[in-house]
């Protein structure tokens, strides 16, 4: 005889020789092995979809982060571009100022002045504004002070004058405003 027919001729025997006590035992035993062995399979299989469903958040967040990434990068990919113009349209404006107090010159002036505007409207496009400083409080965050003057026309640390506008590209800074600030008047000491 083979090793494996005197195993299942053994097997053979000893269940014939179990009761059926005893045989109910083991068949309650191998129940309880199954369904500890179901119960830990179950707990696999929960533990996996859980990890399903983590990584697919996990995907889903990123895919929305790449999104919001790509739209700020296209928001502001023109950015180098502007800022390489804004001394020109600056160059153009300080041209049309000193040309109204040396020489009558309206024709030219008003040409420069609708270059400039044209420009600008077309930048605008593209997301780039400009802002008002004169008469409002200074902001480091959007101003940089050239010159601190006293003032009895504006409150204390208010622009007074702007040299250069400040500009905003998609309501991001990209240029702040050089300014001149406002201080209180000194009070002439009696001798």
């Amino acid at each position: 005889m083979g090793e494996i027919e005197e195993k299942e001729s053994s097997l053979e025997l000893d269940i014939e020789k179990q009761t059926p006590e005893e045989i109910r035992v083991e068949e309650d035993n191998e129940v309880e092995i199954l369904k500890r062995k179901l119960a830990e399979k179950e707990k696999e299989a929960n533990e996996n979809y859980e990890r399903l469903l983590r990584t697919a958040a996990e995907l889903e967040n990123l895919k929305k982060r790449v999104a919001k990434e790509r739209e700020e990068w296209t928001k502001f990919a023109n950015e180098d571009l502007i800022k390489a113009i804004l001394p020109f349209i600056d160059n153009l404006e300080r041209a049309v100022n000193h040309a109204e107090k040396v020489v009558d010159s309206g024709v030219l002036i008003e040409g420069v002045r609708l270059t400039i505007q044209q420009l600008l409207q077309s930048l605008s496009k593209f997301g780039l504004s400009s802002f008002e400083s004169v008469g409002k409080p200074f902001d480091p965050a959007f101003h940089e002070a050239m010159l601190v003057v006293e003032s009895d026309q504006y409150e204390p640390n208010h622009v007074v004058e702007e040299f250069q506008k400040g500009y905003l590209l998609n309501d991001r800074l990209i240029r702040p405003a050089i300014v001149s600030v406002s201080k209180p008047p000194q009070k002439e000491v009696s001798a």
